[in-house]
């Protein structure tokens, strides 16, 4: 099949386009409000986007708290979300008052940062910490504005926990990273292989 996707002429009941931009990172992204409250949601819409500086991004549906805190606080905290932290990392998407703190109902504790106000999730097997770069709004080839917003910061401090480093490497299969996929399903790192660079010449 082929299908325009301004035009949603592909005929299924859903649109593919997330399922297939998969596995997507979940950024599970950590602020604080100008008032201190703190606000935890995941995106999917999440990558690195640089290495020197390392710059990583969400992207938020229209400007939502997570968007709204960077904003105003300059700062944010990506946790890594691993296949044990589902029930929580799911949790703390539900559409909860403005004010209400997801780490409490999600039932998790927050720890605090080195270098951003914003706390990372208690316990969570490595966070970014990130100073806002810039907010760039999304744009369609014609111009019109989209909803989303995409957030940009440079990770200034990383947090791993040293139980998921061996042979001075991460372990990517003991960290068990999750992904999402299209529609409401997920899935886990768990089959891992290496595959070296081809030489030129």
């Amino acid at each position: 099949m082929q299908y325009e996707p301004r035009l949603r002429n592909h005929g299924l009941p859903h649109d593919p386009f997330k399922a297939l931009i998969a596995p997507r990172p979940i950024g599970w992204i950590s602020t604080l409000s100008k008032a201190g409250q703190p606000n935890l949601a995941p995106y999917s819409f999440f990558n690195a986007f640089s290495d020197r500086p390392p710059i990583v991004g969400f992207s938020s549906a229209g400007m939502k708290d997570s968007a709204i805190n960077a904003q105003d606080t300059g700062e944010f905290v990506c946790n890594i979300v691993m296949k044990s932290d589902t029930a929580a990392m799911s949790q703390s998407s539900a559409p909860y008052p403005h004010g209400v703190s997801e780490f409490e109902k999600a039932g998790l504790e927050m720890e605090a940062s080195r270098l951003v106000k914003a706390p990372r999730v208690k316990g969570i097997a490595a966070a970014f910490e990130c100073k806002v770069t810039s907010l760039v709004p999304m744009h369609g080839v014609a111009g019109n504005d989209a909803t989303y917003v995409l957030v940009l910061g440079e990770v200034v401090n990383i947090y791993i926990d040293d139980d998921f480093i061996k042979d001075r490497r991460i372990d990517s299969a003991k960290m068990n990273h999750l992904a999402r996929l299209g529609y409401m399903e997920y899935a886990a790192v768990e089959n891992i292989f290496w595959l070296d660079r081809p030489q030129g010449g």
